[in-house]
């Protein structure tokens, strides 16, 4: 069923938005119909001559297939022409003026040209020489058959109708060419996001190998000194460490393996520790030099070094947008502890104590409009993809994120990361 749907014929313009756009084909040919079938009716018979039922004949088989040439132009064409033939010949049977045209009087020119305009709107360019070619042949053969002798006249139809498939046939490739940028650029975007996405995948996971590398080294510098720190270790604890370390330095060896495998070309060496809520206060340091207000409220909390990282990096992100997009704009940075009781009472407690369990750091990056909108972006070939790494930062510890424009002209960026491993393994 849908494959025939598929191969069931679309009138011209049926994909366009707007319905007078999808009407017009139709209208269009509808006033023509209406428009030269009585015409060619009292044209063929009162200056011609021609008998009044072949006239009619006539008539119909060069209008009506009009109507069709909204949905099917080429079967149109077919009986428009072999009718037009046929007229020219059926001509020849009277004597008509020479001051008349032959073999196309004008309803049939204007009626073809039309045609031709359907069919330079849908067919493709070798079907369109192909009718040029058959029209032309027609035309020149008919002319030496002429009652009253040849001229350029007689050509009418010829040029008149190659014009016209000529222009339709311009204006379709254009719009195909169009239609396809804009398919290509839509693409083109998805590929950006989604390459943005595994580019900061990987760097999550680079970062990560550190911070837990960093622990399964402790664990197994523990448990190979184990039997020189401890007094007295019975020969299977001994053992039983022994094996702790060789497990312990086979999963270092591994996530290496794996770290190799994500690891750009550009990234060479990254052995600086990762930064922490502790170096925060430098990157709002940093971007207050650079020419922006902030202010920043911080909490002397311990957090996860996972959670520690993602906050660092969606601050440092939100920043930087700060930077491109609101130049000089006033900027609050903030990290508190709070629970999820409290959040929905609407109150932050920047003391942490007590049970950790439910408990959120929300780190909040504020800013305000700039005080002189710049004309354009001050990096503008930005992918625009900078929410989907603080995303996945988010997601990464289980918490939660919330990003948009204020109503002032102002952004604000929102993040509740969990501070119990629990919370988000």
């Amino acid at each position: 069923m849908t494959s025939v749907e598929e191969r069931r014929p679309r009138a011209l313009f049926a994909g366009a938005s707007r319905r007078w756009v999808r009407l017009l084909p139709w209208g269009v040919a509808f006033v023509l119909c209406v428009a030269l079938l009585p015409t060619t009716i009292i044209v063929l018979t009162a200056d011609y001559g021609l008998g009044g039922g072949v006239a009619s004949a006539l008539a119909v088989a060069q209008a009506a297939p009009l109507l069709l040439a909204v949905v099917r132009p080429l079967h149109a064409w077919y009986v428009v022409f072999a009718a037009d033939v046929a007229g020219a010949l059926a001509l020849l049977t009277v004597d008509f003026q020479e001051r008349l045209l032959w073999p196309f009087p004008p309803m049939e020119i204007v009626g073809y040209v039309g045609l031709c305009l359907a069919l330079g709107l849908r067919e493709r360019r070798r079907t369109l020489v192909l009718v040029w070619l058959a029209t032309a042949g027609a035309n020149v053969t008919l002319g030496f058959f002429a009652p009253h002798g040849s001229g350029a006249r007689e050509l009418l139809l010829t040029i008149l109708g190659g014009a016209t498939l000529l222009l339709a046939g311009a204006l379709r490739e254009r719009s195909e060419v169009q239609r396809r940028l804009v398919e290509q650029e839509t693409i083109s975007e998805a590929e950006r996001g989604r390459r943005t996405l595994l580019e900061e995948r990987a760097r999550i996971a680079r970062e990560l190998h550190d911070v837990v590398a960093h622990h399964m080294s402790v664990i197994t510098v523990q448990a190979d000194t184990a039997e020189y720190r401890l007094d007295r270790l019975p020969p299977d604890v001994r053992e039983e460490f022994t094996t702790i370390a060789a497990t312990a330095r086979e999963s270092l060896g591994e996530m290496r393996r794996l770290l190799g495998v994500l690891r750009n070309e550009d990234a060479h060496g990254e052995l600086v520790p990762q930064p922490g809520l502790a170096q925060i206060g430098q990157l709002v340091e940093a971007t207050a030099r650079a020419g922006g207000p902030v202010e920043f409220t911080t909490c002397e909390v311990e957090v996860p070094e996972a959670v520690g990282l993602s906050a660092y990096r969606i601050v440092q992100e939100a920043l930087a947008n700060v930077v491109r997009h609101a130049p000089g704009a006033a900027t609050h940075v903030s990290l508190s502890v709070s629970r999820p009781d409290e959040e929905r009472d609407g109150v932050q407690d920047g003391e942490p104590g007590g049970e950790r369990d439910g408990q959120r750091l929300t780190v909040l990056v504020v800013n305000d409009p700039p005080p002189d909108p710049p004309a354009a972006p001050l990096e503008a070939s930005g992918t625009g993809h900078g929410l989907v790494g603080m995303r996945e930062r988010v997601r990464l510890v289980g918490g939660t994120l919330d990003a948009g424009p204020l109503p002032d002209g102002g952004f604000r960026v929102a993040a509740r990361l969990p501070l119990t491993e629990k919370d988000f393994t």
